[in-house]
């Protein structure tokens, strides 16, 4: 039996040994993305399982491999970051709060999927995708040069000590809310007031301090003030194990790319590090149990705290809509085979959503384990799942021991990842690409890197947007002809004008639209039409527009109502399709232009025209 609930087990060697690789693979990225987020390298391990097991299991592309990935991560490090300093830098309090920002986005694409969105996603500019994705491994450079430095500066006593002062104003302005909120007036008892205020100890001030100094801190810009310092008190430990680390991801593959080498960077060098170094920073405790659910995340929900972060919800959910379909895209060109992209946004939504029930942080599809699954056999949505259980088998049994691994190594792994995940093919055609796209892919870099994953992506989006428009109105323009008839020998004329050109040229103007008629081109067809030659009839050719949309179709009114009221005639041929379709719904044909001046065709417009003109003539 090949088949079994719903799943292809013809393959199995090939999906077994490909989700064995790709599992493998996965493990060193997922503890070091879990770590970058914030919520510690657990949560990256948990994404991992669920993603990649439930993606796979309802997704639409069967060689596909999930879990947290670069830009998933770096857009999750910023929410995490807000939601934790909105909760007073308690992260166990904020945790309920993050992880239902997280249901939401996987949620959203869900309903995504059901909206059947998928198909739009490859309309996104590659421009904007260049540079937010340079973007993001710049952010993953910068912001794994401290802990590859070993410096933290929470840790940093000197340094925390100089937030003091504005942590005992902190202290006290969170006196006066919880008064204010227990209805206590500060003039009225004032006594109340000094008393809380002499609870607090130097470890509540200090506590406090650290807090504001991981705000100071955090992110790109926060990693960039507190450079100088870094290198001032750089531990040497931690460095020569990152940079170790890097030397053998890259160097390793010139002796085979059969073993990962990442995976060989992580071992080798926390078993070095374990046996022959006394002292090092590990990455924390990991826990060998089955991932729990975690109800507080449902039994504590606040509205107003998650209110805030529907934006980035729905951005999250778009990034991972993005970079799951882009994947689907490769695995497609590698196997010869054609996903389904809403069914696996549906699937990719509720990968997310069950990650954040267990405390996971979301993720999509990766490229790199995808890849990897392709070229070690797997073939179907098997090999996905199994990559899901070996990490879960990985966290029930090695779990004490991955919490010895350094935190440097997976900071030199981030590294790495960070230096893969540009786009240089972009960058290397700066020179020979369009100057409107480089601005914009630079754009958006920069607004990546030093404002925000979210606005840099819709001023990229709005900004491709408008650049667009732009060159389709010029296309439109340039093949649209505004001379009249007697100038055709300065261009190249309509066939089937021809004769009728010689003998009435000079008295009717047929106006040529060649392209669609849109917000972009209306404005400068109504100049055109108000810089016509004294006649009395004007054809108006559709016989090339597609479409016309709303800004066009009152262009067009407009100057219909113009011509119209100078005593013109308007005549139409060509007109079908959509455009037939909206003159209609808005009675401009027939209406505004009567149905017997609209003709299928021009050879039948000229019968009627010879005998209009003619008329006209002898009534002059």
């Amino acid at each position: 039996m090949t088949k079994l609930i719903g799943l292809d087990f013809s393959n199995i060697k090939g999906d077994l040994f490909g989700g064995i690789t790709a599992g493998i693979v996965a493990l060193p990225l997922a503890l070091a993305f879990g770590l970058q987020s914030g919520l510690g390298a657990t949560a990256g391990l948990y994404g991992a399982i669920f993603i990649s097991f439930f993606a796979a299991l309802l997704g639409g592309t069967n060689t596909q491999i999930s879990g947290p990935t670069a830009p998933m991560t770096a857009v999750s490090m910023v929410i995490i970051a807000g939601i934790v300093a909105a909760n007073e830098g308690d992260l166990q309090k904020a945790i309920p709060s993050i992880l239902i920002v997280f249901l939401l986005a996987g949620l959203i694409q869900i309903l995504m999927g059901v909206l059947k969105l998928g198909q739009y996603i490859e309309y996104i500019p590659y421009p904007v995708v260049s540079g937010f994705m340079t973007g993001i491994g710049v952010i993953i450079i910068i912001t794994q040069i401290l802990p590859m430095l070993g410096y933290y500066p929470k840790e940093d006593a000197q340094f925390v000590n100089s937030f003091k002062p504005q942590a005992e104003e902190v202290i006290l302005e969170r006196i006066l809310r919880e008064e204010a909120a227990e209805e206590i007036l500060v003039l009225d008892d004032f006594e109340e007031t000094v008393r809380r205020a002499q609870e607090i100890t130097e470890d509540d001030i200090f506590q406090e301090a650290q807090v504001l100094t991981a705000n100071h801190s955090a992110g790109v810009i926060g990693s960039l003030k507190v450079m100088g310092k870094a290198l001032k008190n750089i531990n040497i430990i931690d460095l020569i194990l990152g940079l170790i680390t890097i030397g053998i991801i890259y160097g390793f593959r010139y002796i085979t790319t059969k073993v990962p080498s990442t995976l060989v960077a992580l071992l080798v060098v926390t078993l070095g590090a374990y046996f022959f170094l006394p002292e090092y920073r590990d990455i924390g405790n990991i826990p060998s149990g089955f991932p729990s659910f975690q109800f507080s995340m449902f039994t504590n929900f606040r509205l107003g705290a998650i209110m805030p972060y529907i934006v980035s919800a729905i951005s999250l959910a778009a990034l991972g809509a993005i970079d799951s379909l882009l994947t689907s895209i490769v695995a497609d060109n590698m196997t010869k085979t054609k996903h389904k992209p809403n069914k696996e946004l549906i699937g990719q939504g509720v990968g997310n959503s069950i990650a954040a029930m267990f405390g996971g942080i979301p993720g999509a599809g990766a490229t790199i384990r995808t890849v990897v699954n392709i070229n070690s056999g797997g073939k179907t949505r098997i090999s996905g799942m199994i990559a899901g259980l070996v990490i879960l088998v990985i966290l029930l049994s090695l779990g004490p021991l991955a919490s010895k691994i350094p935190a440097a190594v997976l900071a030199g792994i981030l590294v790495t990842v960070g230096i893969g995940v540009m786009d240089y093919k972009g960058l290397r055609h700066i020179r020979s690409l369009p100057k409107s796209e480089v601005v914009v892919m630079l754009i958006v870099l920069a607004l990546t890197v030093f404002i925000g994953l979210i606005e840099a992506v819709i001023v990229g989006m709005i900004l491709s947007s408008v650049l667009f428009m732009k060159k389709i109105s010029d296309v439109v323009e340039n093949r649209t002809k505004t001379s009249p008839l007697r100038t055709f020998s300065r261009e190249i004329p309509w066939m089937d004008e021809e004769e009728f050109f010689k003998k009435y040229g000079d008295k009717v103007y047929i106006k040529h639209l060649d392209g669609p008629l849109f917000f972009g081109f209306a404005s400068r067809f109504q100049e055109m039409i108000k810089a016509l030659p004294d006649i009395s009839t004007v054809v108006i050719r559709m016989d090339k527009v597609p479409y016309v949309d709303q800004s066009g179709l009152y262009a067009m009114e407009d100057a219909i109502n113009d011509l119209q009221s100078q005593n013109i005639t308007v005549v139409f041929t060509g007109l079908e399709g959509q455009p037939k379709d909206m003159l209609s719904e808005f009675s401009i044909v027939p209406g505004l232009v009567d149905s017997k001046y609209c003709f299928a065709t021009f050879e039948e417009c000229a019968i009627w025209l010879e005998k209009h003109v003619d008329e006209e003539v002898e009534s002059n």
